[in-house]
């Protein structure tokens, strides 16, 4: 009988420790990852932008919020937000107190679908075979998220709104031109607004969104742009080792579901985000992290 078991008991306890681990100790083991970017003009003076996305911040999450306070000691000269920082009307005063002094640097957002939709609890396994776009264009009409308070404070501290918008920032020494769509995974990036050739006279040319869907990513690459950022994909938030990402809950490819690589001949840069939902609390073999771009000449 102990035999008959000992099998079934084993896998049980392996199960258990797994999503233990996975929701209590890497969900909220924090890293900061460092890239190189060689996009500006021999002789340029480097640039240190932060990417920050995909907090989907609750109240209560005292690890995450410590954690973001502390990258201000970074010293970067831009701060970019790609989305999907609330999932709790009442988590706007958190993030924005964690945020701190990086809200006195110059900064950019876009939403994505969760700073406008609470989260509700779907089958994490029908990922496997869809992304959650379906669930969006079906079920989900008014939003019942405060998003455009969450907008409005970020843009009262002066960040750009690049919510299908073009902007412009000082940043350092650098005259720095944005372009940015909406969330296309809820059917809201509008690109034809901001279509056209980047300005020639700016230094360097930032497309900014929540999702990256590749019919997007081409379009700002035709137009010129230096640097793509995005997030969303959380890094595919449960990888197997020697594999990678099961899914990337959109049109970008599993090598590029995190990380740096390039998209024609622009670089992009995808963000495995801070958060989770939290009706899917978990990350396995795919820590939350930041990153840190350091925007250098090009060789």
């Amino acid at each position: 009988m102990r035999k008959r078991y000992a099998v079934p008991l084993g896998l049980i306890g392996t199960g258990a420790a797994g999503l233990g681990y996975a929701s209590l100790i890497e969900r909220n083991w924090f890293r900061l990852r460092r890239f190189e970017v060689p996009v500006l003009a021999p002789g340029t003076p480097s640039v240190k932008v932060l990417h920050i996305s995909d907090t989907h911040l609750t109240p209560g999450r005292r690890r995450m919020l410590s954690w973001l306070r502390s990258l201000h000691r970074l010293e970067p000269d831009l701060v970019i937000n790609t989305g999907d920082t609330i999932s709790h009307p009442d988590a706007i005063g958190p993030f924005l107190d964690a945020l701190g002094p990086l809200l006195e640097l110059p900064g950019a957002f876009v939403y994505g679908s969760n700073d406008l939709y609470s989260p509700v609890f779907k089958n994490p396994t029908r990922y496997l075979w869809r992304t959650s776009q379906a669930d969006y264009a079906k079920r989900r009409r008014v939003p019942d998220l405060p998003y455009r308070e969450l907008g409005s404070s970020l843009a009262a501290a002066g960040w750009l709104d690049l919510n299908n918008r073009i902007g412009r920032l000082k940043v350092g020494e650098l005259d720095v031109e944005f372009g940015g769509i909406d969330d296309s995974h809820i059917n809201r990036d509008r690109y034809d607004r901001i279509a056209g050739p980047v300005d020639p006279r700016a230094d360097v040319h930032l497309g900014v969104m929540h999702s990256p869907e590749p019919r997007n990513l081409d379009r700002f690459a035709a137009d010129g742009y230096d640097l793509l950022l995005a997030g969303h994909t959380h890094g595919g938030q449960v990888c197997m080792p020697l594999y990678g990402a099961l899914v990337t809950n959109c049109g970008i490819d599993r090598p590029r579901v995190k990380g740096l690589h390039r998209h024609d001949d622009a670089w992009l840069h995808v963000s495995a985000g801070l958060g989770t939902s939290p009706t899917a609390p978990v990350r396995f073999c795919c820590p939350p992290e930041a990153s840190l771009l350091t925007l250098v000449p090009r060789t």
